[in-house]
């Protein structure tokens, strides 16, 4: 299993020494899908020249493009998601995390059921970009004190299961599934869906290492899922090189003697 880092290429030296595998960039900062091709080309060569591999990126959309209520604009939606895959593809990336909580949210006076369609709507646009570009994006349910729709691994798998197209799966975060008080059995029937890991803490959303966790139950559970790809640590973190060899060791140590348990 591969661990990495959500942050940006300018940390990619500390996190490499320290023992992470990959980085995970931010979208709208790093693929940068309002830009033009010409203003994206400085940080396309500071992704390609990161010490560490870019092979997934978070923050999808910003929190102006709605996708539920009624000011849904397909079209600027579909030209957004066109650029942000072919960016994607072109350094390097394999999955685009889907959270994006403030641009999903349904309106208080709106339709549950036709909010619910219209994410179906826009996740099979999508997926269809993201296909062709040969990447996955990973749905990620997040707790119900940052969003209204998708707030638990149960509700997004039969989301995924009913908008049905091979390029969208499911992301398990550990901060999220922690707040939201779901079982681990959540995540082991959720197996075949599981694409992307995100882990924190659980009270501050800190690096593994920064204060008491025990992630064992988590990781137990990913494990009798079988799943094998990616955790990235989605965290707050000081930027120093103690605390990011730290959390390496940690997440290293958890996952050798879960393989050998």
């Amino acid at each position: 299993m591969k661990i990495g880092v959500c942050g940006s290429p300018e940390q990619a030296t500390v996190l490499a020494a320290a023992g992470f595998d990959y980085l995970e960039i931010n979208v709208q900062s790093h693929l940068n899908p309002l830009a033009s091709d010409d203003e994206f080309a400085s940080m396309r060569a500071a992704i390609a020249a990161s010490p560490l591999p870019c092979r997934a990126a978070n923050c999808f959309l910003p929190k102006t493009f709605k996708l539920t209520g009624p000011r849904v604009d397909l079209p600027q939606l579909k030209h957004y998601v066109s650029v942000v895959c072919r960016r994607a593809r072109e350094v390097g990336l394999s999955v685009i995390a889907f959270g994006s909580g403030a641009a999903r949210a349904v309106p208080s006076d709106f339709p549950r059921a036709t909010a619910w369609q219209q994410l179906l709507d826009f996740a099979r646009m999508a997926g269809d970009l993201a296909a062709a570009h040969r990447l996955l994006i990973a749905v990620e349910p997040l707790n119900p004190r940052e969003c209204n729709i998708l707030t638990s691994i149960a509700e997004t798998a039969e989301f995924l299961h009913q908008a049905a197209h091979p390029a969208l799966r499911l992301l398990v975060d550990a901060y999220h599934w922690h707040a939201a008080n779901e079982p681990s059995e959540t995540i082991v029937a959720s197996a075949p869906l599981l694409a992307h890991v995100h882990l924190a803490t659980y009270k501050q959303r800190l690096f593994p290492g920064e204060e008491p966790c025990d992630f064992l139950p988590f990781i137990s559970a990913l494990r009798r899922a079988k799943y094998n790809a990616r955790i990235s640590v989605e965290a707050k973190w000081n930027n120093t090189a103690e605390s990011a060899i730290r959390a390496a060791l940690i997440l290293r140590h958890l996952l050798t003697s879960l393989n050998h348990s």
